[in-house]
Formats: structure tokens, C-alpha cells, sequence
């Protein structure tokens, strides 16, 4: 068996392709996991191929098949009928495997054999009769593909609040690279948080720190520090520079030695991924800054 084996990497689109050569999967809000399996010795690496199969042991201890094998796949946890990244950081922390399912997407190797020059339809249908021959069972989940209108999947992935989808050239081998043959198209979800404060930089700010209404409580949500330009920079800082607090707004105070605190007069319109288990926003990034009165 060759050694750890780089993953195949998404390009970022706006819109998903279409025509026949396309297919289309759930991107799954998860960790990126390869396993190796030669004969009793099974291994779950991550993406830069550190070993976690303490972690997933249970998945590498499931997926419990003869001879050889490396597939690619995602760990996740289902909750609320989606993918929870947030969640599946909570099980890791409390080392609770219970719930974590592996998406099963592609076969790189089999008994010997090097897959990856194969077609990725032709790697998919050999995952898909080696999960069904040895009757592996969750957690173990081959990753279903739509084959059509990519379009379609996308809104309906987007209604459910899953991450987006993954498009793939089926006449694909697999490449340790981040290339065209897989494309990833990802949903977002976008609010506007009160301006609870920020860090300054020489010409405007570094970040905003932002929080949330609940009821009577000013939550901490986390922070945002990409998504303006320089010039949007300064127009930010010279606004929030004129509600300045000499302390906190939050309801329960936290420490940031460098944030300029600020009454919660100003919304940031942020897009972001998801909310992680500390409840923090995920992935953020800046669209707008408007003014409105603190909601109860």
C-alpha cells in the first residue's frame, strides 16, 4: 500500500455545472477522514495525515472488511436531520463516538490495486459493491450522487441548511490537488449581529466583535475580521468611533484586552457557515454595516 495519500481538493463556484458529465453529492459538514485498512491494522487519517483512529475508532473498527483498502470519506454528526459541525466538535470533546456516521465517497486503492486512475464514476460503483458485498453497515454510509441537474440538489441542500454540494466530473481520475474536476458550491446563511466592539488597525479595524439579542441577555457571538476594503475599513471605524463605551455592553463580560468596546448601535450584516459548539459563528465574513436601535 502506498503511504498517506494527499486528498483531492474542491474548487470554490457560484453555481453548480451542468450536463451529463456531472455529478453531484451533499458536501458534508464534517472532518475529512481517510481510511486505511490492511487486513486488522485500520487507520483514520485526516486530511494532513495525522492520525485520529483513536478518535474514529469506532468507524475504522466498522468498516470491517478482508485485504486492503483506502477510501475518502467524511465523518459527521446528524442532528435536527442535518450535518452538525458544531455538534460533531461537542462528541469529539466528550470523546463520544455514539453518533458520528462516515460518508463514504470514493476507493483509492483495493487489494493491490492503485484506483486512482480510474473514472470517478468507475472508483464510486467499486466503493459502492465493496460496501454491499461485505454488508458494512452504519456508521459506515456510502455517500449517494445525483446524476442531472445540479442546480436542483443545490437549492434543495440549501433549504435544508446543509453546507452545499460537491460536483464532480464522472470521467475523473483522482488527484492529490485542489482542481477544476471537483467543484464546490456552498450555501450560506446571513444575519445582522449588534457591533459590540472591535479591534483597531492604523487605518480603520481589524475586527468586529459582535453579538446577539436573547431575550433581556447581549450574547457573545464571535467576531468577524474579513469582508471590507480599506477604504470600507475606515468608513467603519469613523461609525463605531462615535459610540464608543467605556466598558462592555454584553451581558456576561468577556476578555478581550484589545477590543474598543461600543454601545450595540450598529449592525454587521455577516454571512457565515454555521455556529460552533461554543456558540460562535463559523466562517464569517462582512457585508454591511447599518445603524438601528438595541431590539429587546
Amino acid at each position: 500500500m502506498p503511504g498517506f495519500i494527499s486528498p483531492q481538493l474542491a474548487i470554490p463556484k457560484m453555481k453548480p455545472p451542468s450536463g451529463a458529465q456531472w455529478i453531484h453529492e451533499i458536501k458534508y459538514d464534517g472532518y475529512r477522514i481517510q481510511l486505511r485498512i490492511d487486513g486488522d491494522d485500520r487507520k483514520a487519517l485526516t486530511r494532513k495525515g495525522l492520525d485520529w483512529t483513536n478518535k474514529f475508532s469506532t468507524i475504522a473498527g466498522a468498516f470491517d472488511i478482508q485485504g486492503q483498502a483506502i477510501v475518502d470519506g467524511e465523518v459527521v454528526v446528524i442532528h435536527e436531520d442535518r450535518p452538525s459541525f458544531a455538534e460533531l466538535q461537542a462528541d469529539l470533546a466528550r470523546g463520544d463516538q455514539d453518533r458520528l456516521l462516515y460518508f463514504a465517497f470514493d476507493l483509492l486503492w483495493l487489494d493491490g490495486r492503485d484506483l486512482r486512475t480510474l473514472s470517478q464514476v468507475a472508483r464510486k460503483e467499486l466503493l459502492k459493491q465493496l460496501i454491499e458485498s461485505h454488508k458494512l453497515e452504519k456508521p459506515i454510509v456510502y455517500s449517494e450522487h445525483h446524476v442531472g441537474d445540479g442546480q436542483a440538489l443545490f437549492e434543495a441542500a440549501s433549504k435544508l441548511n446543509y453546507e452545499g454540494i460537491i460536483s464532480k466530473r464522472v470521467d475523473a481520475p483522482y488527484r492529490s490537488d485542489r482542481v477544476e474536476a471537483w467543484q464546490k458550491i456552498k450555501a450560506v446563511q446571513r444575519e445582522k449581529f449588534p457591533v459590540v466592539g472591535f479591534i483597531k488597525d492604523p487605518s480603520g479595524v481589524a475586527a468586529l466583535y459582535l453579538g446577539k439579542q436573547e431575550g433581556k441577555e447581549l450574547r457573545y457571538m464571535g467576531k468577524v475580521g474579513t469582508g471590507w476594503s480599506r477604504t470600507k475599513s475606515a468608513e467603519i471605524r469613523k461609525a463605531l468611533e462615535t459610540v464608543v463605551s467605556p466598558k462592555t455592553k454584553l451581558t456576561k463580560p468577556i476578555r478581550k484586552p484589545k477590543a474598543t468596546w461600543v454601545e450595540p448601535k450598529f449592525y454587521a450584516d455577516v454571512e457565515y457557515r454555521d455556529i460552533t459548539s461554543e456558540g460562535l459563528l463559523r466562517a464569517s465574513s462582512f457585508k454591511g454595516l447599518s445603524k438601528g436601535t438595541r431590539r429587546s
